[in-house]
């Protein structure tokens, strides 16, 4: 019997891992241009800590999360999401004290979730955070370098959701108007619902049950209660939206499924992935870092699925990254395999930005010519003992009708270069 992978836990084929690649490119350059700084993290951590940050009654914590007990008896979990992570690591090494951080971060998450499209057990994001930064501007910023890279990558089918949870004080008076108006309709709610009703009311705002719409359409709004300070914040972030020319969507339903967030919160969606609508989705959560045990620090963050990211770009008509060779080494007879063999290494040394395949397993010069072909790459170049002895090689276009042309070695990295720079 074959073995399977696990569930909601997928393979990257080589077919599909070159288009990652280069959307995890353009993300990284454009999140670097803007002054971030790239920190890996452990893929376990404590599970205290995500029931410290994430919150316990979130279904996350409650549902999702993958762990286990190792050798020394202690709770470890695999990350759900980064920003605790990040939090963690930023305390563990003195990362914020009196200090500003603009930090990324990317890798598998791990949730059991009921799997469909784009949506996984094991799923990758990329994460940006901020901390140590107050005002509105930052908050404008991660916004305006999101719709950079949907730029870059061409991207459409996007659309921005923003909202504002306000202080703690505005929150408070709003649970308690939340919790009153559900509980006169408290017999209408799902089981989830009844059992946020008395922990968390707000994310009742989150439900996804269709049945709950009508009730949660005709709930108090948030924006209503927001103190001046935070209805400040709110003004300032649109108003430099409006002058960056972001179009956006004031949703006051929008809450985020984690407990950390306050003020701003966003998300971009689509519609081209089903239910799974959410690409980019981040807020800010100003009392993380005092909950976790340091000092009182601002600080915002978004994350991306890269799952999603593939979909969305595949939907705007994105054009498949195949990672393939640029060029094919044959070598006709056993004689010149070592003279290939060397001049392969010599086109790499040369040529570090280009990629050379050696024919190895020998065959037929048809049959080598045919794995050129089939390799994806732009030229063969053939080397029997004539070409050998004459110090030169053949040079095939293998995506055009050019004609086939004899080089001398000493001039083949440099004619390489040339003709795949000229496309």
């Amino acid at each position: 019997m074959k073995p399977k992978p696990i569930r909601g836990m997928n393979d990257v084929l080589p077919h599909e891992t070159g288009t990652w690649r280069y959307l995890e490119t353009i993300v990284r350059e454009v999140v670097e241009a803007y002054g971030y700084r790239e920190i890996r993290l452990p893929l376990v951590e404590r599970t205290e800590l995500f029931r410290r940050s994430i919150g316990e009654d979130t279904d996350i914590v409650e549902k999702e999360m993958y762990t286990f007990e190792d050798r020394n008896g202690d709770s470890l979990t695999l990350r759900p999401e980064a920003t605790a992570g990040m939090v963690r690591a930023g305390l563990s090494n003195g990362l914020l004290h009196n200090q500003r951080q603009k930090l990324w971060t990317s890798g598998p998450m791990f949730r059991y979730e009921k799997p469909q499209k784009a949506r996984y057990r094991q799923f990758h994001q990329f994460d940006v955070e901020a901390m140590g930064f107050a005002g509105p501007d930052v908050d404008a910023e991660l916004i305006i370098m999101c719709a950079r890279m949907w730029r870059r990558l061409g991207l459409e089918r996007l659309s921005l959701e923003i909202n504002t949870l306000g202080a703690p004080d505005s929150r408070t008076r709003y649970r308690a108007e939340l919790v009153s108006y559900f509980s006169a309709v408290k017999s209408k709610l799902d089981e989830d619902s009844i059992r946020r009703l008395g922990k968390n009311p707000l994310r009742i705002l989150d439900s996804k049950n269709p049945e709950m719409q009508g009730l949660i359409a005709d709930a108090p709004v948030l924006l209503e209660f927001l103190d001046e300070e935070s209805a400040r914040h709110f003004a300032g972030f649109k108003a430099l939206l409006d002058d960056a020319e972001v179009p956006y969507t004031v949703n006051p339903r929008l809450v985020r499924g984690l407990d950390y967030y306050n003020l701003t919160v966003f998300e971009w969606i689509t519609d081209a992935l089903g239910s799974q609508g959410a690409v980019c989705s981040g807020g800010r959560y100003d009392g993380l870092v005092e909950k976790l045990g340091g000092r009182a620090t601002p600080a915002i963050g978004w994350a991306m699925g890269i799952e999603r990211l593939v979909g969305v770009y595949e939907a705007s008509g994105g054009e498949p990254r195949l990672e393939t060779p640029d060029v094919y080494v044959v070598a006709v007879g056993d004689a010149a395999l070592a003279s290939a063999m060397l001049l392969a290494e010599e086109l790499r040394d040369e040529l570090t930005s280009i990629r050379v395949e050696l024919n190895l397993g020998g065959g037929s010069f048809k049959s080598q010519l045919k794995r050129a072909d089939k390799s994806g790459a732009e030229f063969a170049v053939i080397l029997g003992e004539d070409e050998v002895q004459r110090r030169e090689a053949s040079l095939k276009p293998l995506r055009s009708q050019e004609d086939q042309t004899s080089v001398q070695l000493e001039h083949l990295a440099q004619t390489l270069k040339r003709r795949l720079e000229a496309g």
